[in-house]
């Protein structure tokens, strides 16, 4: 599919509730359309929302209005050092995006609100308070870094990189200075913290720990959760431990192998890359569309693997 040519998204501002400004850009028709869904895109972590900007594009093209926003230390919503910046995973869901679902519904009045998360951006989208608005939802990839879900073949390497390098990097510069290592963008030490506590669930990682009651059964929305076999972070086990905390959620967990693409790998990132829009694209917007997969989805019958009813509690919590 070749994207026709599209007016360049608008660049906002938005401020969280504690006043931090979140920058991000907006691809939004001309006309107003009450039917017309808006996308929210949830980064993965220290991941800028600029690399999910062809994948919104794409959205924009086949009707939705779309949103992009950097969480705040990253990309957009960055100024200056981030030594002594104090910023947590959960800082980034339930302030950053609890502000782009405020702002959706300011902006878009009267929309359906949608969310497309990937990676942390996936948890991200279960912790905003007013989870509730969320209409349909599409994740990839989607966990909190329990190092045991990692994948077998890589898990004491996986283990040694992002749980013992990056946080003892980061407590010597004061922030994760990946982007001059090429890992990723620069992150906060509070984010680095929760992603290395090696504990099994969100309500034990350190920023986890001061929430109180979390806040994911808000949402009653029709997930689709997309794993890749290859993705050494989104194995089975990873993605079923954050689908169980949307127990107020219809849950589907689609399982795809890089050959039912004609690939040989995949992997963690490269979903969003627009060489896939003709070929893993079409599911995400099917899925955004009408709240189920196209009968002709690549092997729905074998990787189908999990499909809950609300209120249905999985085990691995």
């Amino acid at each position: 599919m070749n994207l026709p040519t599209r007016p360049a998204p608008q660049t906002f501002c938005e401020p969280a509730a504690d006043g931090y400004p979140i920058g991000g850009f907006t691809w939004r028709h001309p006309r107003t359309d009450f039917e017309r869904p808006v996308v929210i895109i949830n980064a993965a972590t220290s991941v800028r929302c600029r690399h999910y900007s062809r994948f919104a594009d794409y959205l924009f093209a086949n009707g939705f209005d779309v949103i992009t926003y950097d969480y705040r230390g990253i990309g957009e919503s960055r100024s200056g050092s981030l030594r002594g910046f104090k910023a947590s995973w959960s800082d980034w869901g339930v302030l950053d995006f609890e502000a782009m679902l405020q702002h959706a519904q300011r902006e878009f009045p009267g929309q359906p609100i949608d969310v497309v998360g990937h990676s942390f951006g996936g948890c991200a989208a279960g912790l905003g308070v007013s989870g509730g608005v969320i209409r349909r939802m599409v994740t990839v990839g989607a966990q909190f870094a329990y190092w045991r879900d990692y994948a077998a073949s890589g898990r004491w390497r996986m283990f040694a990189k992002w749980h013992v390098a990056m946080p003892l990097l980061t407590a010597l510069c004061g922030y994760f200075p990946g982007k001059r290592l090429g890992w990723l963008e620069d992150t906060p030490a509070g984010v680095v913290q929760d992603w290395s506590t090696p504990t099994p669930s969100y309500e034990t990682r350190p920023s986890g720990r001061a929430l109180g009651e979390l806040p994911f059964s808000r949402v009653n929305a029709q997930i689709l959760a997309i794993s890749i076999t290859d993705d050494p972070f989104g194995t089975v086990a990873a993605i079923e431990r954050l689908l169980g905390y949307f127990d107020g959620s219809e849950r589907t967990h689609l399982r795809i192998a890089p050959e039912d693409i004609g690939e040989k790998t995949v992997g963690h990132f490269a979903f969003f890359r627009s060489e896939y829009q003709d070929r893993l694209w079409p599911i995400a917007l099917a899925w955004l569309q009408n709240g189920q997969l196209a009968a002709d989805t690549l092997g729905i019958s074998p990787n189908l693997r999990f499909n809950t009813s609300p209120r249905l509690r999985t085990q691995g919590r």
